[in-house]
């Protein structure tokens, strides 16, 4: 009489090491804290230094709009003048940075660069309990779908900024330097960031159950998961440019380079 297989026992693997992995699967994590971290501290340092941030026509990203009744001369509106104490940056700061912050891609970034929640695929974590998002306060990040709204808003004004810079210093129009095309470009890399991310992917086709009753909709939708599929390289590439660009702009306003001038 032959005996019945048994069935194969219902328990997790018991494999005490770390990973099975053998690659340098801890590069990639390394690489995000270290590029976050020097991210953070520059933004830091920019926003309340208050100063070399406008250079006619040319004004950096992280203080546009400029608010605050401490605007340089010709940089702002001047429409908060009880608020002398915050510089324009700290004011407008958390609009893109709560984009930012809680945009898909770099959660992923941040928690696997600082919390190893898990640091890589296939790489135990040290938590011993997991409740993803749906507590505080995690559950907050949620409120991306109405931080990309507002990022859309950020982007608008940037674009007049980029626009505004085919001016030359004494305000005629028709005129292109160096900062122009880095303004531009920040501009571009903006919007290809915000248009490609999955906030944008399902506001434009999320909800429909028959993409042949909205054509429109199905052409855009399909845009969108094309870029989407570079998100993340146009959210590394576009934070940097944002950096770069604040960084010219203060070097040619305190006078430590001269801007090129094409016409």
């Amino acid at each position: 009489m032959t005996q019945a297989p048994q069935a194969p026992a219902r328990t997790r693997a018991q494999i005490a090491a770390r990973t099975l992995r053998r690659d340098a699967w801890w590069r990639q994590p390394a690489i995000n804290a270290a590029g976050l971290l020097a991210i953070v501290v520059y933004l830091t340092w920019a926003s309340l230094v208050n100063g070399d941030y406008f250079w006619k026509p040319y004004i950096s990203p992280l203080y546009s709009p400029c608010l605050t009744s401490n605007c340089a001369p010709g940089a702002g509106f001047h429409w908060v003048p009880w608020l002398t104490a915050l510089t324009p940056a700290i004011l407008i700061i958390g609009g893109p940075l709560g984009f930012r912050f809680t945009c898909y891609y770099y959660r992923k970034a941040y928690y696997r660069a600082f919390w190893r929640s898990p640091a890589a695929c296939a790489v135990r974590e040290p938590h011993a309990r997991y409740s993803g998002e749906t507590r505080l306060p995690l559950i907050l990040q949620n409120v991306h779908r109405y931080f990309f709204y507002i990022a859309l808003a950020f982007n608008v004004i940037l674009t007049i900024d980029a626009v505004v810079a085919f001016r030359n210093h004494a305000g005629q129009w028709g005129h292109m330097g160096l900062g122009t095309l880095v303004l531009v470009i920040n501009a571009a890399l903006l919007w290809l960031y915000s248009v490609s991310c999955h906030a944008c992917r399902h506001a434009v086709g999320g909800r429909l159950k028959h993409f042949s009753r909205h054509p429109l909709r199905y052409r855009a939708w399909s845009l969108v998961s094309r870029l989407n599929a570079y998100h993340m390289q146009f959210a590394w590439v576009s934070l940097f440019w944002v950096l770069f660009t604040d960084l010219y702009i203060r070097l040619v306003a305190s006078g430590a380079i001269t801007d090129p001038r094409f016409f």
